[in-house]
């Protein structure tokens, strides 16, 4: 039976129906699963075609996602990049790991403006060791490990990969895009990347990340189940891709008849009322970047790659495999280059588009696809591996909830609150704000203006009708649920700024 709540659903299922089974070669006898944890940067909820996406061609991502258990309410813990990858590593909530904010954050590079109301927090600028990671969690229960891609969760090395139970460390490093600076040259090479050697002039830095982690498998011990966690930094800016795929997608758009009128909104509301200047804001209503859409094509390429790599080794079947983005795609600043409708607004925002995100899992030997509506996080990730890997979980300060019993199509009786908290200024115009999800309603509260809204997800994916009026009960218990869930995780307070300028500010948005 199809619900009305999110779009892409009938995509999804008809999809799925037409979906057939391949017999492969049988995989070698083992005792644990083999793990891939496939994180994606920046992608959008609606930027693969099983969710919903016409311009956006992503076929390898959509048949990987039909053989699995495909989540239409899927989370990432944050917004921005950092925070929700300490979440996927750990399985707590940023409050929790300190990082709340991408790293180092806007605050450590323009400072508080006149125009920001509060002085934020401070975040943490790296993931500590004493945090227990997915990898050192499953290496002394006899998994290999392997990093390869962005890290993005501290500083200076002590904090990479290869010191946070990771066997291996290919790329994993401070930066959270790739560099260009200097004769670093972005997404090809020369890139510049102390964990990473310059391939050819000219390599693209998806295709290699790809090569390495089939490399790494190829010549690993067979006799020990591996943990991979392949990070690619696409499709994150700087906007780069192959030409011969720019000039497809330019094509694509000419065909469509697409044109620059259609793609933004420009004078909201919401741009008059965010931080900094209103004219550096644009909001894509409209996917049709062909640069951006050549992005997503190579990274569904390479994740293709290593999917017939495991087909053909017989693999595929002894392996979890788990994908995921780290936050929802970037609409309303920065070039702006994907479109997350039917969400609202995206990147660095609390609304829907900044949070809810592609996120499928596929378990071992399955063998019919799934579409679940069970709201899930990235936090969920850790205690799920460690059940599939026969890892006993002793981890009581975690958040995240294991995902096993909902894989196999039994939903929990009862809805659990989901928590998000990000006290900063984006980059992307949103102000701090904190959130709450449960069940079908989810309450925001703007910190910078004390302001709430309420929504019913269900009837209002595009969190356009503020029901905080007409649902008062439920928007007081919502609120004490978010309160109280700060004052046990959360220390930190967002202070007033004495140099603050008052501007017009309102509290209608457009969403």
């Amino acid at each position: 039976m199809i619900r009305n709540k999110n779009f892409g659903y009938m995509l999804i299922l008809v999809a799925m129906i037409l979906c057939t089974g391949i017999t492969h070669a049988q995989a070698p006898v083992q005792e644990k699963p083999n793990i891939l944890l496939i994180i994606a940067d920046d992608l959008g909820y609606t930027d693969l075609g099983v969710y919903g996406s016409s311009f956006y061609e992503t076929p390898n991502l959509d048949r990987l996602a039909r053989d699995g258990v495909i989540f239409t309410d899927g989370y990432a813990n944050c917004p921005v990049c950092s925070p929700s990858r300490a979440s996927i590593q750990t399985g707590k909530y940023p409050v929790k790991t300190g990082v709340t904010d991408w790293i180092k954050g806007r605050k450590a590079y323009k400072g508080t403006t006149p125009n920001d109301r509060w002085i934020v927090p401070d975040t943490d600028y790296e993931l500590k060791l004493e945090e227990t990671t997915i990898a050192e969690a499953l290496k002394p229960n006899g998994y290999s490990t392997a990093f390869i891609g962005k890290w993005h969760l501290g500083e200076t090395e002590e904090f990479w990969p290869e010191f946070q139970g990771y066997n291996i460390n290919i790329a994993g490093w401070s930066k959270g895009s790739p560099n260009k600076s200097g004769d670093a040259n972005g997404y090809f090479s020369p890139y510049g990347n102390p964990r990473l050697k310059d391939g050819p002039v000219g390599e693209h830095l998806p295709d290699r990340l790809t090569s390495e982690t089939i490399s790494i498998l190829q010549n690993r011990d067979n006799s020990k189940p591996f943990f991979v966690c392949l990070s690619y930094y696409s499709v994150h800016g700087p906007l780069m891709a192959k030409e011969k795929d720019i000039d497809d997608y330019r094509d694509k758009r000419e065909i469509m008849g697409i044109t620059q009128d259609e793609e933004f909104l420009k004078d909201q509301e919401w741009m008059k009322a965010a931080s900094g200047n209103p004219k550096e804001y644009k909001e894509r209503i409209k996917q049709a970047n062909p640069t951006y859409a050549a992005m997503v094509r190579s990274l569904d390429e390479n994740v293709g790659r290593i999917i017939s790599y495991l087909k053909e080794n017989g693999e595929y079947n002894h392996t979890l495999i788990v994908f995921i983005s780290d936050n929802g795609g970037l609409s309303t600043k920065e070039g702006s280059p994907t479109s997350n409708l039917p969400l609202s607004k995206g990147k660095g925002w609390t609304y829907e588009g900044g949070i809810r995100v592609p996120f499928f899992i596929k378990q071992p030997d399955q063998t019919r696809g799934i579409v679940s509506h069970v709201p899930i996080t990235g936090a969920d990730i850790f205690p799920t591996l460690l059940q599939y890997a026969g890892v006993k979980n002793t981890y009581s300060d975690i958040d995240g909830m294991d995902l096993s019993l909902i894989l196999n199509g039994q939903n929990p009786e009862d809805p659990r609150p989901l928590f998000f908290h990000y006290p900063h200024y984006g980059n992307q115009g949103g102000n701090p704000a904190s959130a709450v999800r449960y069940g079908d309603l989810k309450l925001i509260h703007d910190l910078e203006l004390d302001a709430y809204e309420l929504y019913d997800l269900e009837n209002d994916i595009s969190e356009k009708n503020n029901l905080i009026e007409e649902l008062p009960e439920k928007a007081e218990m919502m609120k004490l649920m978010l309160s109280n869930w700060l004052d046990k995780n959360y220390d930190r307070e967002l202070k007033p700024n004495p140099e603050w300028t008052e501007i017009d500010k309102t509290l209608e948005t457009t969403n």
